[in-house]
């Protein structure tokens, strides 16, 4: 029986999601691709869940696409990136980037192409000193993909980005939290312990005003300053009518920590 390319498992209000190839650096084909899509969209839906929690099997977290199954075909040397690109990695990407509860990725070893940016499509990124990112496209001939485009000038800036995307360089653990790409970093004995537990921690927060903090972040480098004030505004009022808001100021006005529920 084939093993999972993708496992799952629901703790402490956490979605504990595992990429599970090892024996080939948890490189995406399309199965793997599939079987996320699909857990991150029962993550969405179960309401139980209030944290995400997504890291690696063995020795890497994800070696970008298997060029085994991408390779030109015999004879006419051409490949559909465009239909792969847009039914196996795009749908990934919006799927994180909307999931309605925070996301923390531990990198565990090398996260490189479609790995790099899929772990940067999350919301709090932490990795092992030992782990790396490579923008690895240019070094087969191809483009960034999996939003790295988008994602890597909002973290960087834009000279830093074309710089990554540009040379294909290895970029260390310590670098990237030089750089901004990413928020923590430790020893791979402490990954688990401190990725799993930033993710129940965020799992007893205020899950609703945190989906829309996601929501006001995604959409701040596009808008006016009068445009995000005015949506400031309009979510602060929704965040406003929830049972968390009500329950955090009973916390505060009786000296004692909140507890929330998510609603």
């Amino acid at each position: 029986m084939a093993q999972a390319s993708i496992l799952y498992q629901a703790q402490d209000g956490v979605a504990r999601i595992t990429l599970n190839r090892p024996d080939v650096l948890n490189s995406f084909d399309g199965t793997m691709s599939r079987s996320l899509q699909q857990v991150l969209s029962e993550v969405t839906r179960d309401e139980t869940l209030r944290a995400v929690y997504l890291t690696g099997a063995g020795r890497a977290f994800c070696a970008g696409q298997d060029l085994a199954e991408a390779a030109p075909r015999e004879g006419s040397g051409i490949v559909d990136f465009s239909a792969r690109v847009r039914n196996l990695y795009n749908p990934l990407v919006l799927a994180l980037r909307r999931m309605p509860k925070p996301v923390v990725c531990a990198v565990n070893g090398v996260a490189a192409g479609a790995g790099a940016n899929l772990a940067l499509a999350c919301d709090i990124v932490i990795a092992a000193e030992a782990a790396a990112f490579l923008q690895a496209f240019v070094k087969i001939g191809l483009v960034p993909d999996t939003g790295g485009t988008w994602t890597l000038p909002r973290l960087v800036g834009s000279a830093q980005a074309a710089a990554l995307m540009l040379l294909g360089e290895r970029v260390s653990a310590a670098r990237a939290l030089e750089l901004g790409l990413i928020y923590q970093v430790c020893p791979l004995a402490e990954l688990e312990a401190t990725g799993f537990g930033l993710a129940a921690q965020l799992a007893t927060q205020p899950t609703y005003a945190l989906s829309l903090i996601k929501q006001l972040l995604a959409v701040s480098s596009r808008n006016s300053l009068e445009q995000q004030l005015e949506l400031e505004a309009e979510y602060q009022g929704l965040a406003g009518r929830t049972a968390d808001y009500a329950e955090g100021v009973r916390a505060f006005l009786e000296k004692r920590p909140p507890i929330f529920h998510g609603k």
